[in-house]
């Protein structure tokens, strides 16, 4: 998984009663794009994601 800052990042719910998280990357930690991600999520918590097979990342164009 590659991204850069400013791009978002979706995290799909485990459940079908958890709804997804939504956020913005706001620092790529490693390296050529690679994770982790530190992360500012809509809801205001911010974090440092280590991606799983549940989490897409939304591409600037």
């Amino acid at each position: 998984m590659h991204a850069q800052a400013g791009e978002r990042i979706i995290i799909r719910g485990k459940t079908v009663e958890s709804p997804d998280r939504h956020g913005e990357i706001l620092e790529v930690r490693g390296a050529d794009g690679g994770p982790p991600y530190f992360v500012k999520f809509d809801d205001g918590h911010e974090a440092l994601v280590f991606p799983g097979g549940d989490t897409v990342v939304e591409h600037a164009h």
